[in-house]
């Protein structure tokens, strides 16, 4: 037993370990200046492009909110397409004040979620920029707006974060298809041949000819030769084939549900295609209750502007019963 060689897998890790994870908690930064965030902002923004799903229904619950907005002079439509679109990703959103000579706010301009920070004095804030250098605002000069989170009390937090892991399993999936396909290395079939009278010549002729059947983008192809081979001399032995258009479907389905879930999205509104033929029902009655129950609520949150605007600036949506739902 001398020649048995083996070895095992490493335990299995979380993909993000020591970077979204470990943050949960905030402590000040910068000389104590500013808080850090509890997860990096950086990441959530690049989840964003990780799947073909989470993506979309950020956008698209973000158009459910901006449907039939009412914008004035002091916010427009735009900055509060910004401001929905922050909220969902970051669950933050921030808005500077613009004042007029009279001291009231007459306008809000949107500041970028990803690169704002709480500083350590109560209701003041800073921005980071490209440089790295920290813009700070005048106490009380921008809006903040978050969802509440349990763990501390600076910053909003994503409830999706539970489907992260979902995401990027998702991406894996792909990019391990994508990389079957195009690294070259697996075998359309093997030409096996074990007779002893085949000669030199005529293994590089049969060699030469699998070779010169091979089109761009196909299988490759694979001679092999043992003279007096025996039965069972070369063995295949797939483990978790995972290329396999089952299991494939399979990954990407139930992540793909995760990921839907996470954002409690019908699917009807979330682009899935039904597997049955009663499909998903009415989706104008699936669109009220969705606008009822996630839309108007993200809605009632973001009103909040009006309290800091000068009277005859607010902004506005129709009653949820008229827009559709």
């Amino acid at each position: 037993m001398d020649n048995v060689a083996y070895f095992t897998f490493g335990d299995p890790e979380p993909a993000l370990a020591g970077q979204m994870l470990d943050g949960l908690g905030v402590w000040l930064l910068d000389n104590g200046q500013y808080f850090q965030t509890p997860v990096p902002w950086r990441g959530l923004a690049r989840l964003l492009r990780a799947n073909a799903y989470h993506g979309p229904i950020v956008e698209f619950k973000t158009n459910m909110i901006m449907r039939g907005f009412i914008p004035s002079t002091a916010v427009s439509r735009w900055a509060m397409h910004a401001a929905a679109t922050d909220y969902h990703v970051f669950a933050n959103t921030y808005l500077q004040k613009i004042y007029n000579f009279y001291g009231e706010v007459i306008a809000l301009r949107h500041l970028p979620a990803i690169n704002m920070r709480r500083m350590k004095e109560a209701g003041q804030y800073g921005m980071l920029t490209c440089t790295g250098q920290l813009v700070s605002f005048q106490p009380g000069e921008v809006l903040h707006l978050r969802n509440y989170d349990v763990s501390q009390e600076i910053y909003g937090m994503p409830y999706y974060l539970g489907a992260v892991q979902s995401m990027l399993l998702n991406e894996d999936a792909t990019l391990f298809r994508r990389r079957y396909y195009r690294n070259g290395a697996h075998v359309g079939y093997i030409f096996y041949s074990a007779s002893s009278g085949l000669d030199e010549d005529s293994r590089n002729k049969i060699k030469a000819s699998i070779e010169g059947s091979k089109g761009l983008g196909n299988f490759r192809n694979m001679f092999l030769h043992i003279p007096n081979g025996r039965e069972k001399d070369i063995q295949i032995l797939p483990v978790g084939d995972f290329s396999t258009k089952d299991e494939l479907e399979r990954i990407k389905n139930i992540s793909r549900d995760d990921i839907i879930a996470a954002h409690r999205i019908p699917p009807a509104m979330a682009s899935i295609i039904p597997t049955n033929t009663a499909g998903f029902g009415d989706i104008t009655k699936t669109d009220a209750v969705y606008a009822r129950n996630e839309v108007q609520p993200i809605r009632e949150i973001l009103l909040e502007v009006n309290s800091c605007l000068r009277p005859g600036l607010t902004v506005s949506w129709p009653v949820i019963e008229k827009v559709g739902a």
